[in-house]
C-alpha cells in the first residue's frame, strides 16, 4: 500500500475491517502463539547525554552515587534473574554519558575503561559466562565498530527509532537538545546492524507530538531497512506515558483506539512474519484489544526487576498474562531474547561465543527448551501441562482434515508438530484412537540381537559417534572388525536365547565389497540356518552394489540367495538434502535413498523406515520426510514399520562442535510418534518406539500416543550407546512384557515381518534373562582383525 492509502486506512472509520485484516495477517505468520521473554533488567548507568522531555530513566550525576553499576552489582542482579528462571539479561543505559559528564569519564577510568560501550561489552560477556543469561543491549546510537564489538557478546541489540521526523528535535519539541535522537543517526545505526547480521529490535514511540504521516513514514523507514538486510527481529509500538517531574507531565497520552490503529498499520506494513510488540504493562487493562489489533509478542517481562524506563507501570503477573492471552484465543509461550527465526540460523546471526549456547537451548521452533530431558538421558520425563488453554484452530483444522481421510498436506503436518499444551493431548488422543483401530490393545516386540560388525567407516557423518574415533570407552579404544566366525557365533548365541532375528549393520569399511556382505550372510546362516537376517542399510547396499558393478536389484537378489530376509531403513536421517548437506554431506542423497529402498521393495524384500530428528531440522523437514515415505509406501507397500529415532546428542561430533540441538524435546519426541501415525495411515500399520533412546518411561508415553511396537530386545546395543545413551543395551523379553502390562496392553512376541512366532521361541526367550556375557564389547584378543 502507498503511504496515502495507509493514511486513509489508519484514519478511516472502518476500524473493524482494519483490525480484522491485521489479525488475519498476524495469524498467518504466527498462528496460535503470543510470545514473551523472561528477562532481568540491568540498568548499567542512568547517565545520558540526551535530555528527552518525557524521560525519568536518565538523570544527571548525583552526589555520593557511583554513576555505573559495578561488576559485582551487575552479577548480583543477574544471579537473581537466573534463580527466578530468566533467560535474558537486558542491559539498558543512557547514550554515551562520558561525552557530556566528567563524572562519567572519571567513573569509567576507575573501572578501567575509556568508553561506556567497552564497559558494556565486558559486562555482557561477564554475565553470560557467569550465569548463562543471554545478553540483549540497548545502548543508543552506535558506530559500525561499536556494533561489531557488541555483536560478539549479545544475542541481539536494540535502538528505538521513535520517529523519523527531524521536526521533533526542534526547539519546543520533546527531542530538543538530544543529539542522539537525530533520526538520521538512528537509521544509520539500524542499517549498520543490518550490514553485520545483528538481530535488531526497534520501533516507534507514539503520543509525543508526531502526526499520523510521521508515524507511517517512520514505520516505512524501518521496513525499507528490513527489506534490505532482513535483520529486524521485532517492531515495538510503544505508547507514551506522562510522568511526573518531566516537562511532558501534563501531555495527553494516546488513547487505546490510537494505539490499536498504529499496531494494525504496523502489521499491514510489515506483513505476517514480523514480530510486533506492545508492552503489556503500559496497557494493563487492554490485553485482548492489543491482540485483536495484530501483536504477537508482549516483550520482555521480569519477575525480578521493575521496568526502569516506566517504573510507574508494574510488570503483569505471568499466570494472569497467560490467562488473559488465552482469553484472547491465543497461547502464551516463552521465547529467548533472540527470536526463533534468528535462533535457528545461529551461524548467520550470532558470534561464536553465543552460537553454541543458543543452538543448544532451543527446540525445533527456535523457542527455549523448558525441561532438561533429552533422548538417552536417565532423567524424569516432563510432566504434562494441565492448563485448559484455547485450542489452536490450525491444529483442529489439521486433525479434522486428516480424520476425514483427506491426504495430509505439508502445512497441516507442520501445524500438528507445533502443538503445545493441551493441543498435544488432542493430537496424541487422535493418534491413539487410530492405533486402537489398527492394532487393538496389542503391543508387539521382537527378540533380536544387534551385531555391529565394524565401527570403521569411510564416511564422515557429523552426527555419528559410533564410527572410528568417536566411541564410548566401553566399546574399546581401538577400531574393530569382527571375524566372520564371531558373527556366526553371536547369531547362534542369540538363537539359543530365543531370538528370531539378528539385526546387522556397521560402518562402511573401505575394504568391504559386495562379497563381504554376502559372506556375512553366509556366516550367519551356516551357524544358525533358521534365524532371520535383518541387515544392511541402504547406504551399505549402495556400497556393495557399486563395488560389484551391478544394480541394487541384482545385488539384493544375490543377498536374498545368501539368506537376507529384510533390510533396516536406516541411513535415511532426514530426507531433505538441505539438511543432509550439513549432517552427512558425503552420504547418499534423499532421492538415492528412496530409489534404493524402492528397488529393494520391488524385489520382494521388506524394509523398515526411519527418521533421525532433533539436530538441525525443523517441523517442515519432518513433514517432507513423512510425505515422501507415505508416497513410496503407496507405490510398493514394502515398509513393515516406521521408527522415529530421536537424535542422541551427548557424544555426537556435531553437538560437540556446538552445531546441533540437544536432541528433540520430550514434546517433540511424543508428537513425532503421534503425527506419524496420523500422516502415514492407512499405509503403515506399525509405529515403533525406540526404548534405547526414549527410555522405558518415555517408551510408555509413546505407546499411549500412537505407537504399537516396542522394537527389539537388542541384546547388544552399540551405536546409540556410543552416542551416550544411558538406557542400557538389552531389554529382556520378560521386562518388555511387564512394561506392556503396566500400561494395560497385551504383549505379543512377533517376528521381523510381524508374523507369529512359535511357542518354542517364546518359551526360550522368556526364560532367558540378560547376561553380562552379552556386553557388546568386541573381544579384541580373538575376534578383531587388526587395530587401524
Amino acid at each position: 500500500m502507498t503511504p496515502r492509502e495507509l493514511l486513509s486506512l489508519a484514519e478511516g472509520p472502518d476500524v473493524a475491517r482494519l483490525f480484522e485484516q491485521a489479525s488475519a495477517l498476524r495469524d498467518r505468520g504466527h498462528g496460535h502463539i503470543i510470545t514473551y521473554s523472561r528477562k532481568v533488567f540491568i540498568p548499567l548507568t542512568r547517565l545520558c547525554r540526551d535530555v528527552c522531555e518525557y524521560c525519568t530513566f536518565a538523570h544527571p550525576p548525583r552526589k555520593g552515587v557511583f554513576p555505573f553499576l559495578r561488576p559485582e552489582e551487575i552479577l548480583e542482579i543477574a544471579q537473581k534473574g537466573k534463580s527466578s528462571g530468566c533467560r535474558e539479561a537486558l542491559f539498558t543505559l543512557g547514550d554515551k554519558p562520558e561525552l557530556r559528564y566528567a563524572a562519567a569519564r572519571q567513573a569509567l577510568t576507575e573501572l578501567g575503561y575509556k568508553t561506556t560501550i567497552s564497559y558494556l561489552t565486558d559486562m555482557c560477556r561477564l554475565v553470560f559466562e557467569r550465569t548463562g543469561l543471554l545478553p540483549h543491549s540497548n545502548p543508543g546510537v552506535l558506530t559500525f565498530e561499536e556494533l561489531k564489538e557488541l555483536r560478539e557478546v549479545t544475542v541481539s541489540q536494540g535502538l528505538m527509532l521513535e520517529n523519523v521526523s527531524p521536526r521533533l528535535s526542534e526547539k519546543g519539541q520533546p527531542h530538543f537538545g538530544s543529539p542522539d535522537k537525530n533520526p538520521k543517526l538512528r537509521l544509520e545505526t539500524i542499517e549498520n546492524a543490518g550490514r553485520q547480521n545483528i538481530p535488531f529490535t526497534t520501533g516507534i514511540l507514539i503520543g509525543i507530538g508526531e502526526t499520523w504521516v510521521e508515524r507511517i513514514e517512520s514505520l516505512i523507514a524501518i521496513q525499507k531497512l528490513h527489506q534490505q538486510y532482513d535483520h529486524i527481529q521485532e517492531v515495538i509500538i510503544q505508547n507514551f506515558r506522562a510522568k511526573v517531574r518531566t516537562k511532558m507531565a501534563l501531555a495527553q497520552e494516546p488513547d487505546l483506539d490510537d494505539l490499536m490503529r498504529v499496531i494494525a498499520i504496523a502489521r499491514i506494513i510489515f506483513g505476517p512474519g514480523m514480530n510486533i510488540q506492545a508492552p503489556p504493562n503500559l496497557s494493563p487493562d487492554d490485553y485482548q484489544m492489543l491482540v485483536n489489533a495484530g501483536i504477537n509478542d508482549w516483550g520482555g517481562i521480569s519477575p525480578v526487576t521493575t521496568d526502569h524506563v516506566n517504573p510507574e507501570a508494574p510488570w503483569p503477573d505471568l499466570v494472569m498474562l497467560s490467562q488473559k492471552t488465552s482469553n484472547s484465543g491465543k497461547r502464551l509461550v516463552e521465547r529467548l531474547a533472540i527470536y526463533p527465526k534468528f535462533a535457528l540460523m545461529p551461524k548467520k546471526w550470532l558470534g561464536s561465543l553465543l552460537e553454541r549456547a543458543v543452538t543448544q537451548s532451543v527446540d525445533s521452533a527456535g523457542l527455549p527448551r523448558i525441561d532438561n530431558w533429552s533422548p538417552g538421558l536417565t532423567v524424569q520425563i516432563p510432566q504434562k501441562e494441565s492448563e485448559d488453554f484455547a485450542a489452536d484452530p490450525e491444529v483442529l483444522t489439521a486433525l479434522a482434515r486428516i480424520g476425514s481421510g483427506t491426504k495430509p498436506i505439508l502445512d497441516d503436518i507442520v501445524s500438528l508438530f507445533k502443538a503445545r499444551g493441551t493441543d498435544i493431548d488432542r493430537v496424541t488422543s487422535a493418534a491413539d484412537n487410530l492405533r486402537k483401530q489398527v492394532s487393538g490393545h496389542t503391543v508387539s516386540y521382537v527378540v533380536t540381537r544387534n551385531i555391529n560388525y565394524t565401527n570403521i567407516c569411510s564416511y564422515a557423518c557429523n552426527f555419528c559417534a559410533f564410527s572410528k574415533g568417536r566411541r564410548s570407552e566401553d566399546l574399546g579404544s581401538k577400531p574393530y572388525l569382527l571375524e566372520l566366525e564371531e558373527i556366526g557365533h553371536r547369531a547362534l548365541e542369540a538363537w539359543d536365547r530365543g531370538a528370531t532375528e539378528v539385526c546387522m549393520q556397521g560402518g562402511i569399511h573401505p575394504r568391504f565389497t559386495g562379497d563381504t556382505y554376502l559372506r556375512i550372510c553366509d556366516a550367519v546362516k551356516s551357524a544358525c540356518p533358521d534365524i532371520h537376517i535383518h541387515a544392511f542399510s541402504p547406504l551399505e547396499l549402495s556400497h556393495g552394489a557399486k563395488t560389484q558393478n551391478i544394480s541394487i536389484s541384482q545385488f539384493i537378489n544375490l543377498l536374498k540367495a545368501a539368506g537376507l530376509g529384510s533390510v533396516p531403513g536406516t541411513a535415511a536421517e532426514i530426507l531433505d538434502d538441505e539438511i543432509r548437506q550439513q549432517i552427512c554431506p558425503d552420504k547418499i542423497s534423499s532421492r538415492e535413498w528412496l530409489d534404493i529402498v524402492e528397488a529393494v521393495h520391488l524385489e520382494g524384500v521388506r524394509t523398515t523406515a526411519t527418521i533421525m530428528f532433533g539436530h538441525l531440522e525443523t517441523p517442515k523437514n519432518w513433514a517432507k520426510h513423512l510425505l515422501l515415505l507415505r508416497d513410496l509406501q503407496t507405490r510398493t507397500g514394502g515398509f513393515t514399520e516406521f521408527v522415529p529415532l530421536p537424535f542422541v546428542h551427548m557424544e555426537a561430533p556435531i553437538y560437540a562442535r556446538g552445531n546441533a540441538r540437544r536432541g528433540p524435546t520430550f514434546r517433540e519426541a511424543i508428537l513425532m510418534h503421534a503425527v506419524s501415525r496420523l500422516v502415514l495411515h492407512p499405509y503403515f500399520k506399525n509405529i515403533q518406539t525406540s526404548w534405547v533412546k526414549m527410555g522405558r518411561e518415555g517408551a510408555k508415553e509413546c505407546l499411549k500416543a500412537g505407537a504399537n511396537d516396542l522394537g527389539g530386545t537388542l541384546m547388544n546395543e552399540s551405536i546409540t550407546r556410543a552416542a551416550g545413551t544411558r538406557h542400557g543395551q538389552e531389554f529382556a523379553p520378560t521386562d518388555m512384557v511387564t512394561l506392556i502390562n503396566d500400561i494395560g496392553r497385551t504383549p505379543r512376541m512377533r517376528n521381523t515381518l510381524y508374523g507369529e512366532t512359535t511357542e518354542e521361541r517364546q518359551v526360550q526367550a522368556l526364560r532367558n534373562l540378560p547376561s553380562a556375557h552379552f556386553s557388546g564389547v568386541p573381544d579384541t584378543t580373538n575376534f578383531v582383525v587388526r587395530s587401524e
